[in-house]
Order: C-alpha cells, then structure tokens, then sequence
C-alpha cells in the first residue's frame, strides 16, 4: 500500500527468502480493554487478502496470536489453498506448532491442538518466525481492529482457545 504520508511510503511483508507459493501472515493483539485479531492472504502473484476482527472474550496475548492464525489458516482452508507458508512474529506459536518446545499453559493446549488439526488439511504447511518488522502489515490489521468502533454484532466469538 502506498501512502501521500512524507514519512510512511510503503506497508508490506518482506521475507528474506524467495517463496513462490502462497503465504499467510497472522498477528494478535491484546491489552486490557481490547483483544484484536489479523491475519493476510499473499497469492503467488502478489494479491492480498486481509482479514481482521476484534475478539469478545478477554485472552492473553499469546491466545490471541492463536486466535489469529485459526482465523487465517480458516480462510485458507475455505480458499481451497493446498500448499501454505505461514509467518508470524509469535516465537511462541511457531515453535509449539512445529514441535519444538513443550505447552505449559493448559488453556493454549486446545488451540494448539486446534491448529494441528487445521494443518492436516493442507498437503504443505510450514511455519517461519520472523520479527514484528516482518509483519507490519498484519500488526496493523490487529491494532486497527482494536480502534474501530464495532457494532456488536461484528465481533466474533471464541474460535476455540477461550471457550
């Protein structure tokens, strides 16, 4: 996106390694007033397609982060997209779902077993950490979430992490 702004031109993902396929970039937001949820399609050629909500249950952070990889990994699922990377800035999310390190926290457990589930959907799936930096566009989607002024019926309810 490009913006008349003298100081921002340009919101986006970079990656540092070429990727030819399609890729989802996911981030969550949460403070003590507001939970908020992004998540963006990139087709092979560059289309995007965001997605965003804000969460009508209180959760932590790394909930939310969750929360909003469900939430991605859904429309993916419903876009009937086979081979899928997925980037977030959540160190957390990216090592439980690979294996890597063990879920202490019981109330992460569901969604963790919840995105294993989703993944078995996919012929490919991989997941990369990469920093915040990395993931601007997805960041904003959250924060912008969480300042618009929703009528109720546009926040969603528990995916699965906080029911």
């Amino acid at each position: 996106m490009y913006f008349l702004d003298e100081e921002v031109y340009l919101v986006g993902e970079d990656i540092a390694e070429a990727y030819d396929g399609w890729r989802m970039f996911f981030d969550g937001a949460a403070n003590f007033k507001v939970v908020a949820i992004g998540a963006v399609l990139v087709s092979e050629i560059g289309q995007y397609y965001p997605v965003s909500a804000k969460l009508r249950f209180p959760c932590t952070n790394n909930m939310a982060e969750y929360e909003a990889c469900i939430m991605g990994l859904n429309l993916a699922i419903d876009m009937n997209i086979q081979e899928l990377l997925v980037i977030g800035n959540s160190d957390l999310l990216v090592h439980q779902v690979q294996g890597e390190w063990a879920t202490k926290y019981t109330k992460i457990l569901p969604c963790l077993y919840y995105v294993q589930e989703l993944m078995k959907r996919f012929t490919k799936i991989e997941f990369k950490h990469v920093p915040r930096i990395q993931n601007e566009f997805t960041d904003a989607l959250a924060t912008l979430s969480s300042m618009i002024q929703h009528i109720d019926k546009n926040f969603i309810d528990p995916i699965l992490c906080s029911r």
